[in-house]
């Protein structure tokens, strides 16, 4: 894939990263799918002991087929430290990088972590959704800011997440009898096109086939890092 270079350092102070991520949330853009995607791209990644390195990876799954039909995934080197809210600048660089290896275009790109669903409207998924230019969504485990109801315990439920009055995000209940998934706009897609993707990709499992594939391979691909 062809990615421009960022238009800001990733090595920065934590406040001119705060400065960067209200800049840049103005730049978020919110726009209706043209049609039903085919591939949607799943990233997720994993810190290597003692944490000085990181590895990335994307799962693509084809919808079409209910298959993966490639991978991509680098290894770099960590420049920032963990700051609660600026996610993103520990992991968003490897997970460019590993999307620059995929050969695909992927429709959609989905992250497991938050969009606009972020104190500051600038979650891992629209930071990385504004620099590859192309739609992507957020599908995060847990509540990162906001409030909300349980959605009704069936499959496809969903419920506003809200913070100070805003929607941000729906909680999405993907299978009856398990938690829900925290899903918001990353950039260039609506919320209610972000929520049809989360359910169109279900493999059976509470989290999304393409991040959870991509969850898999991160783990196998950090064990063998480790071994090394």
């Amino acid at each position: 894939m062809q990615i421009p270079r960022a238009p800001h350092r990733w090595n920065v102070a934590p406040a001119r990263a705060v400065e960067i991520q209200r800049r840049l949330a103005g730049q978020i853009k919110t726009a209706n799918l043209t049609g039903r995607p085919r591939l949607v791209a799943g990233a997720d990644c994993a810190f290597i002991d003692p944490g000085d390195r990181i590895v990335a990876c994307w799962v693509v799954w084809d919808l079409r087929t209910k298959t993966a039909v490639e991978s991509a995934h680098v290894v770099r080197p960590v420049r920032f430290p963990y700051v609660p809210g600026l996610l993103s600048f520990r992991e968003a660089p490897a997970i460019i990088a590993a999307a620059r290896r995929l050969k695909c275009e992927p429709d959609v790109f989905m992250l497991d972590g938050q969009g606009l669903a972020h104190p500051r409207r600038m979650g891992l998924a629209s930071h990385v959704g504004l620099f590859l230019d192309r739609p992507t969504l957020g599908c995060a485990k847990s509540l990162l800011c906001g409030e909300y109801r349980e959605p009704k315990n069936t499959q496809g439920a969903t419920s506003p997440l809200l913070d100070k009055g805003e929607l941000i995000g729906r909680i999405v209940r993907t299978h009856e009898d398990c938690k829900p998934v925290f899903v918001s706009i990353g950039h260039r897609i609506s919320l209610i096109d972000a929520v049809k993707v989360t359910l169109w990709c279900d493999g059976g499992f509470r989290i999304p086939q393409p991040t959870r594939l991509a969850d898999q391979l991160v783990a196998r691909l950090k064990s063998e890092c480790v071994q090394k």
